[in-house]
Order: structure tokens, then sequence, then C-alpha cells
């Protein structure tokens, strides 16, 4: 049993009242972190569903609104430069206002960056729109690992960073899959309408996240911090410097390769149904991956497995790119599995670092994420 799940074992009846209050508050604390685990992946899936939402409405957008295949490919990355900065000034704010709050306003952001692109009638209109999500996405993905830093420890920790990495990825596959299938049918072919219910669902779940969490006291809320000499000060820590070197390349890698992986498929001599399949193996692969490898590796190992993996990644880049077979397929399946555990492992070696605490995680994990940016987690 994990020391974090252990409760201490005292004579009922030399127990003071204190004692006893205490340890009722450790116990509801212990079973509710699964509520508040619950509530971060609905709000971080939401964030891959709309993020992701306006790929498949792309050609009605395009009609509606006149606009040229380069204006659509502006709108698409706009709110990633947005995230970039925000991601900083995000982590700032949960460690100083704490997590019920900011992922609160977080989830607003989501919801009118969806909602309002109902009102859009031009490039500029739909560009502010989109954009306004990378703001509000930081709140969400700094925020759910300060969450579960203040509420996890031990080895539940690799568990509830697991399951709370495949949020987007079904959002994604969500709004991918049911869009154009479900959600457009039901709003009378409308892509503003199904926006506007994106959004709406954005707010319900922030919503259900503001009546049900709770902040820990493993965080003064509004207590006054010296900005610049927390970053200077994380910026100094081994593991950030490197993380921060690591998740750059992660991200070149995996992102780069991950856009251009049909394209590369299709050079192989596949149809392109075939290559959209083959590169779904690399999705399928890397769900039971993230949501078993964190909780499996001790933590002083996860330098040496973050290593192994990234070797595993350079061989199955040159195996994808040159294979066919049944080899190409093995070199899909694997690199799923490596690549999708770089970020989980990453953010787990920031929560167990000395120097980064619950009080400062969210300022760390504005740092690594201005690195590590994007919808996948």
């Amino acid at each position: 049993m994990e020391k974090d799940e252990t409760l201490p074992q005292t004579d009922s009846k030399s127990e003071s009242p204190s004692l006893q209050i205490d340890e009722f508050d450790a116990l509801h604390q212990r079973r509710y972190r699964w509520v508040i685990l619950g509530l971060l992946w609905l709000l971080y899936a939401v964030f891959g569903l709309i993020s992701k939402s306006i790929f498949p409405l792309v050609t009605p957008i395009l009609k509606d609104l006149n606009i040229s295949y380069s204006q659509m490919g502006f709108i698409l990355g706009s709110w990633q430069l947005i995230y970039i900065p925000a991601a900083l000034a995000a982590g700032a704010f949960l460690d100083k206002f704490g997590a019920r709050k900011c992922l609160l306003g977080g989830a607003v952001i989501m919801a009118l960056s969806a909602g309002l692109r109902y009102f859009s009638n031009d490039f500029i209109s739909m560009l502010i729109c989109v954009a306004l999500f990378g703001a509000g996405g930081p709140m969400i993905s700094i925020g759910g690992p300060k969450t579960i830093s203040e509420w996890f420890s031990g080895r539940s920790r690799g568990t509830a960073i697991g399951i709370y990495m495949v949020g987007p990825g079904i959002g994604g596959f969500l709004a991918l899959a049911l869009t154009n299938s479900l959600v457009m049918p039901m709003t009378g072919n409308s892509w503003r309408l199904t926006f506007v219910c994106y959004g709406l669902l954005a707010l319900v779940i922030g919503v259900l996240w503001w009546l049900l969490a709770q902040d820990t006291q493993a965080v003064e809320v509004g207590e006054k911090v010296k900005l610049g000499k927390v970053f200077s000060g994380l910026i100094k820590v081994r593991n950030v410097q490197v993380l921060l070197i690591m998740a750059l390349f992660s991200f070149a890698i995996g992102h780069g390769f991950s856009s251009w992986l049909p394209k590369i498929l299709e050079t192989r001599g596949l149809s392109a149904s075939e290559a959209g399949f083959a590169a779904s193996i690399s999705l399928a692969s890397s769900i039971p991956a993230v949501l078993i490898i964190p909780r499996l590796v001790p933590s002083h190992s996860r330098g040496r497995i973050i290593a192994v993996f990234a070797l595993w990644t350079m061989i199955n880049l040159l195996v994808i790119v040159n294979a066919s077979g049944a080899i190409l397929i093995a070199g899909l399946i694997v690199m799923g599995v490596s690549a999708s555990c770089f970020m989980p492992l990453m953010i787990l070696v920031l929560m167990d670092s000395p120097e980064i605490d619950p009080k400062n995680m969210g300022s760390a994990g504005g740092i690594y994420r201005t690195a590590y940016h994007g919808d996948a987690g």
C-alpha cells in the first residue's frame, strides 16, 4: 500500500477530538481527490474537443467567410501563438489565486472562444475568436498538474497524471468523429451553432468545477509573490533546465512528425485511407501507455526511462520512414508508446523535484509549457 494511502493507527479511546477531525479530513481528501481528478479530466477533454473542433468545419467556414487557405492556416495556428506568453502568466496566476478560481476562468475563456465564433463574419473576427482560446487553454493544461501535485503524492501521482493526460486526446477524437456525423446534423448543419454547443459544454463543465472543486491548504491563496524572483529561482533548478531542453525537442519531433505522418505513409505507397488508419495506430497504442507507464516507473528511474524512450523514438523515426508491412506497424506501436510518455514523465519529474512544491508548481508548469505547448497536453 502506498505511503499516501495509509491512515495513522491510533487508539480511538485516547484520541483527542482534534486528532479525530484531522484523521477524518485526511480520509475525506484521499477519497475526494478522485472527484477532483474526474473534474480535471473533463476540463482537459473539453480543451482537446474545442481545440480540434475547427478542423472538421474548415470547408463550410472557408465558404461562408470567403477566406483563403493561407488565412485559414493562420487562424488554425493563432491560439498556439497566444498560448506561449499566456502560459507564463497562467502559471503565476495559479500560484497566486489557486486552481479553483483559475480553472473556472480558463473554462469560461474557452467557452467564449468557441461561442463567439457564432458571430464571426470575416477573417479578422474568426482569428480573434480562435486566438482567444490560447489565453484560456494554459489555465487548464498547467492547472491540472498543479492541482494533482496538491491532491496526490507517491505513486498515485503517476496514476493521476496518466488518467489526466488522455483527456485531450479523447476530446479531440470526439470532435473529429462526431462533429460532422452528429453535432452538425443536430444544429441544421450550422457550423456556428456547432461552436455554440461546444462553448456551452465548456461552460457547464466549468460551473461543475466551481461547484465541486476545493482548494487545498497546500497553497495560500492570495499570497504576495515576487514573480521575477520565483521564475529566476526556478530557471536555476537543474531539472527545470534539462526538461526545458527536452521539451523543445520532444515538441518539435512529436508534433511535427505526427502532423506529417499520414503524408509520410502515403509516400511509402499507402492510399490516403490506409495512411490515415496506419497513423491512428500510434494514437491507439499511446492511450494505454499513458495510463499504465507513469504509475509503474519509480521516481528514481524516470530520468533513465525518458532517455530510453528518446532512443526508441529516434530508432522508430527511421523505421517508420523506411519500413513497410509488419515492421512498419510495430514501429508505429512502439512510437505511440514512447512518444506519448514523455510529457507525463517529465511533469512527474517536475513535481518530485525538491526545489518545486505545490506553491510554485504553477510557475514551474508555466515555464515548461512555454517550451512544450499545444493541444496534446
